[in-house]
């Protein structure tokens, strides 16, 4: 069976799209995100199938795009904040390298930004924020082998310190490559 090397979770902000593509880059492989996987399927973004369809719908296309993505990628896969939030989910992860990139508020929310188009967090966006990590906290510590606090830490050195975390050596060479699917 094929298996990514890398996988990310976290919350909105924690950089899971900006730390997977850098460390794809070192690792000379691939990357992929679900949530990127999601709206090439449906044809639109994430907000509008929200509003369009619901959130249990938008949670099925997830719950597929996952499956997907861990049985036929092997770079290195990004999973959307809420994704860790199904049983089947979480029992897929099981055994891979997972690594939970936690954030805090502040850091979220400056990168993040209150205006972006996040359907969970249009709403009184930091409390929101803060109901779900702990709900989902938990969630992504038990489905992570390693946690990397992302604080303080530009993505370079968040990208080292995953690469660490895992006992992974990047390839040497050129990091310039294409890092799409």
């Amino acid at each position: 069976m094929t298996a990514p090397a890398v996988v990310l979770v976290g919350p909105p902000g924690a950089g899971k799209s900006t730390i997977g593509a850098l460390l794809a880059q070192r690792l000379g492989t691939g990357y992929r995100d679900t949530d990127a996987d999601i709206e090439r399927t449906a044809g639109k973004p994430i907000p509008e199938i929200f509003i369009d369809e619901g959130e249990p719908h938008f949670r099925e296309l997830e719950r597929q795009a996952v499956r997907a993505a861990v049985a036929g990628h092997t770079g290195v896969l990004s999973l959307g904040g809420g994704a860790i939030m199904d049983d089947g989910t979480r029992a897929l992860l099981a055994g891979l390298p997972v690594v939970f990139l936690d954030v805090e508020l502040a850091d979220a929310v400056r990168r993040v930004g209150l205006d972006a188009p996040r359907p969970l967090l249009a709403v009184n966006p930091r409390q929101r924020w803060r109901e779900l990590m702990e709900a989902r906290r938990p969630l992504y510590t038990e489905v992570a082998r390693a946690t990397v606090t992302t604080g303080g830490r530009t993505p370079d050195e968040v990208a080292d310190a995953v690469l660490e975390a895992l006992h992974l050596a990047p390839v040497p060479g050129d990091r310039t490559q294409d890092t799409t699917q």
